[in-house]
């Protein structure tokens, strides 16, 4: 086998096991989909201990409040990704510099209550609510320069020119509107038989099933499932046999 035949032999076998992984998944995609479809949502009055899907709006729970890195907003959730325009002679990429995320406990509110939710362990699935760049001649908004003296990152070079960054920021801010489906169990923030509503003993949690908050209406998350695992159960095969055949031809096989 010469050198170029057994290139081709070793990024098949890689493509066959990253097509048989992709193929399973579309099959969890396929269950969250189904999951998703099946459970009613709920009224916060109403909950029962178990799986649960809630919509309603985010309201402050502690009396620490988090602010976004780079808009200094108030929310109960955020991520941030700080990258560089880097270049190895070949071609130019963005490299991630630093990254990071916070979360509190918050309620969600609905016409009929409110209940305690802990996003630990959660997918959290919001858009991109602030995105900026830096370059030659252009500084970044002074909020994501005091961000950056605290972490300890210079957005210049070292002849004092701005070097190309990018700066992404995703939060859920107070008042928004979300989707949450998870599991609702006891709320370790309240004693045994204290609580004068049924909702105040619960809080929304990880448990067995998927745990997912989201911006995202409950039939936009239906379709992105749907595409995810039509996309991973047929794709993930065509890839795996694909490699398969060529693997096959490179063992002299067929």
């Amino acid at each position: 086998m010469d050198e170029d035949t057994t290139k081709i032999f070793l990024f098949s076998i890689a493509g066959f096991l990253g097509g048989i992984v992709l193929f399973f998944l579309g099959f969890r995609w396929l269950k969250h989909k189904r999951l998703i479809e099946n459970t009613p949502t709920s009224k916060v009055r109403s909950i029962a201990m178990g799986v649960v899907e809630l919509f309603g709006s985010v309201l402050p729970a502690e009396k620490k409040i988090l602010k976004s890195p780079f808009t200094a907003k108030e929310c109960v959730y955020y991520s941030y990704q700080i990258e560089e325009l880097r270049s190895n002679g070949k071609q130019t990429y963005w490299a991630t510099i630093k990254k990071g995320d916070e979360k509190v406990h918050f309620f969600l509110k609905d016409n009929t209550g409110q209940v305690l939710v802990d996003p630990e362990k959660a997918k959290v699935d919001v858009p991109v609510s602030f995105i900026c760049e830096s370059r030659w001649g252009k500084d970044p908004p002074k909020e994501v320069m005091d961000f950056m003296k605290i972490t300890g990152i210079s957005f210049e070079s070292l002849f004092g020119i701005n070097k190309t960054m990018r700066f992404t920021e995703r939060m859920i801010p107070i008042s928004q509107e979300i989707y949450v489906f998870g599991t609702a169990g006891d709320n370790p923030f309240v004693e045994e038989a204290t609580a004068k509503k049924n909702e105040q003993d619960i809080m929304i949690q990880k448990g067995n099933d998927i745990y997912l908050i989201s911006t995202k209406q409950e039939k936009d998350l239906v379709k992105s499932f749907a595409w995810k695992a039509t996309a991973g159960i047929f794709g993930g095969a065509a890839l795996s046999i694909i490699c398969l055949i060529v693997i096959f031809i490179s063992l002299n096989l067929i």
